[in-house]
């Protein structure tokens, strides 16, 4: 919705249902404090990757990195994620690697394909982890999104924020984009803004490109090399995939924005030439695969995240907590 990234008069005119979403919100995460609703505590750490704001700001390569971190620490780590946009014939269910972006859906098995740590799917988070470790020994468990579902009880919560859009006109839904009140942000363990620094930040992730993979072939080719091509995106913000490319002297002749998790076909392919690369994000990649073209191909990014001035430490201590979690929980 544009006019959430605005002051706008339609959003003025929504105020009285989000003081109303507010309301119900607020009263209900009082519920699960108070333990009047039941919550369910997992017998393994659980770390949330979520946001305040509705849109795609970039957990996603976040728990990617949180994963790599806690690998190369000797940190078993398992995913669930609601698999939003998946049309599963069941869950849970376990995403494994050859599954159809359809079942799966495009996030879990972007996980799965570049970690290899188990991700299991399903709205309902504690069948979840009970599938997960039953199946898997798992250290901790970390929730790709899931800020709001407090049935879940966890031990450390991390907000992705994208820095130019950042907490949009400051409404709750459905005049603005949040989801919760920014006070929220008081009680959060860590805040990561994605593309720069704000007042918010306790780091800053970029997403670094270095080369692009064929879709077909899985050829690598340095993006150096390109000089012109189309480029489409499928994510929350599609522009910053473009700016991106822009901003490696890559020419774009034409771009193409779809909704997050848009499901694809052939037909919606038809707009672009074949003899003219096309650009896209692994995440949209892996979705193509079954009638992908010679000339696609899609540019992987590395989140390089890095403390802000007035937190220098607080990486460290963060992934310090999270560590000593899994020796207090064994």
């Amino acid at each position: 919705m544009n006019f959430w990234y605005s002051n706008t008069k339609i959003a003025y005119l929504l105020l009285p249902l989000s003081w109303l979403f507010g309301l119900i919100s607020s009263f209900r995460r009082f519920l699960f404090k108070s333990k009047i609703l039941k919550s369910y505590r997992s017998p393994v750490p659980v770390i949330i990757v979520g946001n305040l704001s509705v849109g795609g700001n970039g957990k996603t390569p976040v728990t990617i990195w949180l994963i790599e971190q806690l690998q190369q620490r000797g940190i078993n780590c398992g995913v669930i994620s609601r698999g939003y946009g998946s049309q599963s014939d069941y869950y849970p269910r376990l995403v494994n690697v050859n599954d159809d972006p359809i079942q799966s859906g495009d996030e879990p098995l972007l996980i799965v394909k570049r970690t290899g740590v188990p991700v299991c799917i399903s709205a309902n988070r504690q069948q979840a982890i009970e599938l997960l470790l039953k199946q898997h020994q798992c250290d901790l468990i970390i929730s790709d999104d899931g800020l709001q579902h407090y049935k879940l009880q966890r031990d450390i919560e991390i907000v992705v924020m994208d820095a130019e859009r950042a907490l949009g006109n400051g409404f709750l839904l459905p005049a603005g984009p949040l989801r919760e009140k920014e006070s929220r942000l008081n009680s959060v363990d860590f805040i990561i803004s994605n593309g720069a620094e704000n007042a918010y930040a306790d780091a800053v992730m970029k997403l670094v490109p270095h080369y692009a993979i064929n879709l077909v072939t899985t050829e690598k080719r340095l993006l150096g090399e390109i000089k012109q091509a189309q480029a489409m995106a499928g994510i929350g913000n599609p522009q910053r995939f473009f700016t991106m490319l822009q901003g490696l002297n890559i020419q774009l002749t034409k771009t193409q924005a779809f909704a997050d998790h848009q499901m694809y076909n052939a037909e919606l392919f038809s707009q672009f030439d074949n003899n003219q690369p096309l650009l896209m994000t692994e995440k949209d990649a892996v979705k193509c695969g079954a009638f992908a073209q010679q000339n696609w191909w899609y540019v992987p990014v590395e989140a390089e995240i890095t403390a802000v001035a007035k937190s220098p430490q607080k990486i460290t201590a963060l992934l310090d907590k999270i560590i000593s979690l899994t020796k207090d929980r064994k």
